[in-house]
């Protein structure tokens, strides 16, 4: 078999043309799979990933008594999405999703031999309307990097892995038409511009989404976030940048909901950039006092991560100034500070369980150490006059000011001292209820006041929006086939994974419910595979 010919061609080699790739060579089918990157980076922005997974009624679940369905899934999943009366594969993909993420994702992966930590964390609680009513987020031991691994694995050792050709260093610029249907893709070399041409029967975009492109993301920011923000970071992957959504509409296809964006709130400047705007998105610490530009505690509803990440970014670019602060001491930082991915977990993503339990009993010292020494958005100092006087030097102005930072730290830790039946602040009723579930509680102070003696010495943080992942996409139908603008498929062309917003054009609708980014790729992906190969799925 020629090289740049075989059944079905697969542009991109994240989890979702992973996924996609295996699944047909489960069916006999050849496959060329090409990717923009170099070789070592195989598996996409998944290798860099903490490895949340969303699932329904998982054994892990089970296992902690959470008793959950894929009714009640669906009821979040809609409260939080808030779909549009036109989102008909978005709900539909929803559905498929919730139904079959267990049977078809779960057990897939742990097929390969991925495994998941015992505890289920619980995110996107929901704030204004109900998000996830139970714990659903699973994390792989082994992050991301491990899922990614496992299945890169189980691709080059499958039976059939002499009828799979990779390709790296390949930039797909132009999907190739003949009477009608897709038949193959065109583009250049990357290091050396060479053009190429790759022919199949079928074609699968797998591309990633457009958060990696910042022009791009300015381009399509939603009204509901008013204007961007003059500086953002990066957290996505660096060609993720919509080129192959532009091939797929002048193929005819069509693009939705791509001011639809799951963005984070608390990104800061990578200390070891490996792109241009390269930012670490954190897990902002619950105890932490979230400040605006100024120095003003964010409200009249505090700013607290775990509920609603969509507000958190909303509230922060409704300032003038479209960044912001955590301050916090050093106790809640060793007990709190995370920096999502896997590069920053490494006891998790090198499966290292007593480092693992270290961390979570003392804290993460050397992580905390790392972001202060390297970090340029960290400062820290023993008084917070002093505290204040570096977080303008950094900002190069004085906009911040002491007084007001004194009496949001002074009202804080009065309401607390006042003790737990007097609280009478909306962020420490979260935290205490955050603390009856023991997957928040080992990782959540409590009740600890600012200016603690024995908690020093203080930290500011100055956290930035960070594009992150792509909501919307290519629209497609529930067997992955691109659409036109009739609503009718195209001959020989399918997306997965984020390039199709993870299903249907936007299966997220406004929000996601955390840890369906892989477990939709991998969906997307196995549906295109079976769709392809004319069979249903797990049958």
């Amino acid at each position: 078999m020629p090289e740049d010919r075989s059944d079905v061609l697969i542009i991109g080699g994240g989890i979702a043309g992973i996924a996609t790739a295996l699944e047909l060579l489960d069916g006999n089918k050849s496959v060329l799979l090409v990717d923009r990157d170099r070789e070592s980076a195989f598996g996409g922005l998944a290798r860099e990933s903490f490895g949340g997974m969303f699932f329904v009624d998982s054994p892990e679940q089970r296992r902690q008594g959470i008793r959950d369905s894929a009714d009640l899934a669906l009821r979040d999943w809609t409260s939080f999405a808030e779909f549009g009366a036109k989102d008909r594969w978005p709900r539909a993909w929803a559905e498929a999703y919730v139904e079959r993420c267990t049977a078809d994702v779960y057990r897939w992966v742990r097929g390969f031999g991925v495994s998941f930590l015992p505890v289920v964390n619980w995110v996107e609680r929901g704030e204004f309307r109900p998000g996830n009513s139970v714990p659903r987020f699973h994390v792989a031991w082994g992050t991301g990097k491990g899922l990614a691994e496992a299945l890169i694995a189980a691709l080059r050792g499958h039976r059939n892995a002499g009828r799979l050709t990779s390709r790296f260093g390949c930039r797909v610029e132009r999907l190739l038409t003949r009477g009608g249907r897709i038949e193959g893709a065109a583009g250049v070399n990357e290091e050396s511009g060479a053009p190429f041409e790759l022919r199949a029967e079928q074609v699968v975009v797998a591309a990633g989404g457009i958060n990696g492109d910042l022009d791009r993301v300015r381009q399509n920011w939603h009204r509901d976030w008013g204007r961007p923000p003059a500086e953002l970071l990066n957290g996505s992957h660096r060609f993720a940048d919509g080129r192959l959504h532009d091939a797929v509409v002048a193929a005819g296809g069509v693009t939705t909901h791509l001011d639809r964006m799951w963005n984070y709130a608390a990104g800061v400047h990578h200390p070891k950039p490996r792109k241009p705007n390269h930012g670490l998105s954190l897990v902002p610490p619950r105890s932490a006092l979230w400040l605006n530009w100024r120095g003003e505690r964010i409200g009249p509803q505090p700013l607290v991560s775990g509920f609603d990440t969509r507000r958190l970014v909303t509230d922060i670019c409704a300032q003038e100034r479209q960044y912001s602060w955590q301050l916090m001491n050093m106790k809640i930082a060793l007990k709190e500070l995370a920096v999502s991915g896997a590069e920053h977990n490494p006891s998790i993503r090198e499966k290292n369980r007593p480092g693992f339990l270290r961390d979570i009993l003392f804290g993460n010292r050397w992580l905390v150490n790392e972001m202060v020494s390297n970090c340029e958005d960290f400062v820290t100092a023993a008084t917070l006059p002093e505290l204040v006087g570096k977080m303008n030097a950094l900002q190069g102005d004085q906009a911040v000011q002491l007084e007001t930072v004194a009496d949001a730290v002074a009202q804080y830790d009065a309401t607390i001292a006042r003790g737990p039946s007097l609280m009478n602040d909306e962020q420490l009723r979260r935290i205490a209820a955050l603390r009856q579930y023991r997957g928040d509680r080992i990782r959540l102070c409590k009740f600890q006041p600012i200016m603690d003696a024995k908690a020093l010495p203080l930290i500011a943080v100055r956290e930035f929006i960070i594009s992150r992942k792509s909501l919307g996409g290519i629209m497609t139908d529930l067997q992955s086939r691109v659409l036109d603008g009739a609503g009718r498929p195209i001959e020989g062309l399918y997306a997965v994974g984020e390039a199709a917003g993870f299903g249907g054009g936007g299966v997220h609708g406004l929000r996601a419910l955390e840890g369906t980014f892989l477990g939709g790729c991998v969906l997307s992906g196995r549906i295109a595979a079976a769709s392809i190969d004319g069979r249903t799925l797990g049958g």
